[in-house]
């Protein structure tokens, strides 16, 4: 299986290197907006090739990613509500509601930092629902993205393609437990910058009016 996939991703590799960076960000772009496109792989492939340009291919593509996302987005503005409600329970999209009520920019972020099969597109919709601004969004895919490649472009660097087939049968094999794992990681480093960010503000005097 893993070696047909790989063949898979070969032949991609070759249809596109006529298009440069360029295909890779359209293909980006399409796998946000619509149909699933295996962008980690194709990172990957093109990080093996050229490791000197790896930081380009993570910026082209999460920039795809980024831009494919207003997609989703704009159909959560325009009415997806009805069709949120229809894919998670009234608890759940409470639950949600309230996360981007607190955290929006994490909200988005964290998500686009895991991979499949972590629905992005999900909360790309309910962005769109409770009416976050697009820039916030835009900037918040990208940074998730960019980091999730610039961590696979890495890791195929130091230890080659093989091994991240190997991370990515494992969470094939056990989605819940990796991306649990995944998430309070997340968490705590999110907690964190927020608490040295609290940190710094306290102490600092208001403004005294006249």
């Amino acid at each position: 299986m893993l070696s047909l996939f790989h063949k898979w991703n070969v032949a991609i590799f070759a249809a596109l290197a006529p298009l440069g960076l360029w295909g890779l960000g359209v293909l980006a772009a399409i796998d946000a907006a619509s149909i699933y496109i295996p962008i980690d792989a194709l990172i990957v492939e093109y990080s093996a090739h050229n490791h000197a340009k790896f930081l380009l291919y993570c910026l082209v593509a999460a920039w795809g990613e980024a831009l494919g996302s207003l997609v989703p987005f704009y159909l959560g503005r325009a009415g997806g509500e009805l069709f949120l409600m229809k894919k998670i329970d009234r608890a759940r999209y409470e639950k949600l509601r309230d996360r981007f009520e607190r955290q929006e920019f994490l909200a988005i972020m964290i998500p686009s930092v895991m991979a499949p099969p972590m629905p992005v597109k999900l909360f790309l919709l309910a962005a769109g629902v409770f009416e976050m601004r697009a820039i916030s969004l835009f900037c918040a895919v990208f940074a998730g993205m960019f980091l999730r490649f610039s961590v696979l472009a890495t890791i195929t660097i130091l230890y080659g393609p093989r091994i991240v087939q190997i991370i990515g049968s494992i969470v094939k094999a056990h989605p819940v437990i990796v991306l649990a794992t995944a998430g309070v990681l997340v968490v705590l480093i999110a907690i964190q910058v927020v608490r040295k960010l609290l940190s710094r503000t306290k102490g600092v005097p208001l403004p005294v009016e006249d």
